[in-house]
C-alpha cells in the first residue's frame, strides 16, 4: 500500500526525545503536509455536521476516528507509528482519537493531567496533537508546567494559574533540574504537531471572540500493561481490521 505522506521532513532523534522527556512536550513547528491540513479539515466538517442521532450513543468528537475513514486511516500510518515508536519503543497500543474544535468565544480549558499507569514509571502514554490551524499564546494557546509530568499525578487540576501556583505547583521543583516548577505559555505556527505526556500539567487559555475556528486532533499511544480510562474505542471498532493496525487496537 502506497501512503501520502503525512508530516514533512522533520528531526525526532536523541536530542527531541531528551527534551521531552526532560519538560514533558515538545512542538514540531509547521510539519503536517499540506494535503493532510485539507484532508483534516475535511474530516472536522463531517464530524461538525453529525447530529446525536446519527451518532448514536457515542460522541463523533471522542471516537473521531470511528466516523471518518481518512481519521481511521492514520491510526496505522507508518509515520504516525514511527513516531509513537520513537517515544514509546516497539510496544505501542492505540488509545483513542478526539476533535479538538475551538471556535471564537470559546472559553479555553483549565489546568488538568491525565491519567496511566500512576505506579509504574516504566509504561508510557503519549498524546500526539494535530494543531491544523495553530495557536497564540492568548488566544486558545497551550499552557504547560515543564518537568510536572515527573510527579506522574492524574489530579492536577485549577481554574486559573493562580490556583495552579498557590495550589498544585507550590513547592514543587523539576525533579531533573531542581529548578522550581514554572508555566510556560506556547505558541505554535499552522500545522504543528505536539507531543505530551498524558501527566503533564497543562492547560488552553480562552479563544478571542473574534477569532477563526481553531482545528486541532489528537492520536494517543501507551504501552500495553495497564487499562486506561481514556481508551475511547467501541467493542466494534477495536474488532474491525485495519490495515496496518494489526495488535494496535487489543488493550494489552
Amino acid at each position: 500500500m502506497v501512503h501520502t505522506p503525512i508530516f514533512q521532513p522533520y528531526e525526532f532523534g536523541e536530542k527531541e526525545k531528551a527534551l521531552l522527556d526532560t519538560d514533558g512536550h515538545i512542538l514540531l513547528p509547521g510539519i503536517l503536509t499540506p494535503e493532510t491540513c485539507e484532508r483534516l479539515m475535511s474530516a472536522f466538517r463531517k464530524i461538525l455536521d453529525l447530529t446525536p442521532s446519527s451518532a448514536e450513543s457515542h460522541k463523533p468528537t471522542h471516537y473521531a476516528a470511528e466516523y471518518d475513514s481518512y481519521l481511521e486511516s492514520l491510526i496505522s500510518h507508518p509515520q504516525m507509528l514511527d513516531l509513537a515508536r520513537r517515544v514509546l519503543g516497539k510496544e505501542i497500543r492505540f488509545d483513542h482519537c478526539v476533535t479538538i474544535i475551538r471556535p471564537g468565544g470559546n472559553g479555553g480549558t483549565g489546568w488538568h493531567s491525565h491519567e496511566y499507569a500512576e505506579d509504574d514509571p516504566s509504561l508510557g502514554f503519549v498524546r500526539i496533537f494535530f494543531y491544523v490551524s495553530g495557536f497564540e499564546v492568548d488566544d486558545g494557546g497551550l499552557k504547560a508546567v515543564p518537568g510536572s509530568h515527573h510527579y506522574r499525578d492524574a489530579n492536577i487540576k485549577a481554574d486559573t494559574d493562580s490556583a495552579l501556583k498557590t495550589g498544585w505547583m507550590a513547592g514543587k521543583t523539576h525533579p531533573m533540574t531542581g529548578e522550581p516548577l514554572e508555566i510556560q505559555d506556547l505558541s505554535a505556527p499552522a500545522g504543528t504537531v505536539v507531543l505530551m505526556w498524558t501527566h503533564a500539567a497543562h492547560a488552553v487559555t480562552p479563544r478571542r471572540a473574534n477569532s477563526d475556528t481553531r482545528w486541532a486532533l489528537v492520536y494517543a499511544y501507551r504501552n500495553p500493561g495497564k487499562p486506561s480510562r481514556a481508551r475511547w474505542l467501541t467493542p466494534e471498532f477495536e474488532r474491525k481490521r485495519i490495515p496496518g493496525a494489526e495488535g494496535l487496537m487489543t488493550l494489552y
